[in-house]
This record gives structure tokens, sequence and C-alpha cells, in this order.
């Protein structure tokens, strides 16, 4: 005879966070790539954000969990370019490992957006990827809407002269 499972009340059975994970791993990856610049960073950010979050799924639910899962992801990166070193020397990554396509755009938008200040790059990520709001960018990392709206602007303007990104006018 099989014993039944009771789930505690308020606690999902982790196959539900698995699912959720399983779900949103491709989006979340994008959004800390997208910051990072780097496929093993945002793989690291992301693999941080679940896991400080993780304790909270059964509370919040799956739709208010990525809320609250991308708010830590974005205040991991901040705390991350806050420090001066991270414990972790990446190794050299031969050119023909890499497993994303190749399209020069893509490539220019993002060196371009890695040769911008961290906030700067974080912003903008925000607000035009994440579709995010000067209000919610600026509570998400913890600044003013002044702050979020003046970083947009210095970074919009490097961007404009960003010599990576003059092909495409």
């Amino acid at each position: 005879m099989v014993a039944e499972v009771t789930a505690m009340p308020g606690v999902l059975p982790p196959g539900d966070f698995d699912a959720f994970v399983a779900s949103r791993a491709k989006t979340l990856w994008r959004s800390a790539w997208l910051l990072t610049g780097d496929h093993q960073r945002a793989e690291d950010l992301v693999q941080a954000a679940l896991a400080k979050a993780y304790p909270h799924f059964a509370r919040l639910g799956s739709e208010a969990f990525e809320a609250y899962l991308r708010t830590t992801m974005y205040h991991t990166y901040v705390a991350w370019w806050r420090r001066r070193w991270t414990g972790e020397v990446p190794a050299e990554v031969s050119a023909g490992t890499t497993t994303e396509p190749d399209l020069a755009l893509r490539h220019d938008l993002v060196r371009a957006l890695a040769e911008l200040p961290r906030q700067q790059r974080a912003v903008v990520v925000l607000t035009y990827f994440e579709d995010l709001s000067h209000p919610q960018a600026a509570e998400v990392l913890g600044v003013s809407v002044g702050t979020v709206k003046s970083t947009l602007a210095r970074a919009l303007a490097k961007l404009r002269v960003s010599p990576r990104l003059e092909g495409g006018r």
C-alpha cells in the first residue's frame, strides 16, 4: 500500500518550484545576460537569485514569486558590482565554443551595453528590455526616480554616439 504524502498548509510541493524554474529559466537568464554581458556570470546570477528567493516560493506563489525573484536578481547584481572582487576569475573562452547565433547587431548591442558603467547598463536593461517604468526601476535598484532618469539619459547619450552601433543607423 502506498502511503499518501500530505503537504503542509501553504507549502507547495518542490515540483511546482521545479516547473516554475523550467518554464522561466530562459527569460531569467536573458535578463541576467543583458545585465552581466557574460554567459557564466548570467548563470551564476540566476542561480544566486533562485537560491536566495527559494524559501519564499511557497508563501508567494508562482506569479508573485517571479516579481520577487527578479527584484532579488537585480539586487544581487547591484551588490556584485558594488563589490570590487567577486572571488571568481573566469577562464579564457575560445571563440569557437560559443553557442549563440552569429548576429552582428546583437553582438554590437551587447558590446555597446558592456561599455556602459554598470548602473547605466542596469537602468537600460530594466527600462528597455524588462519594460519597467522609471519608478519600478528605481525601486528595484534602490535609488530615486530622478537618479534613474538622469542615469538613463546619460546611458542613451553614450549609446547614441557609440561606434559599435553606428552601422544600425
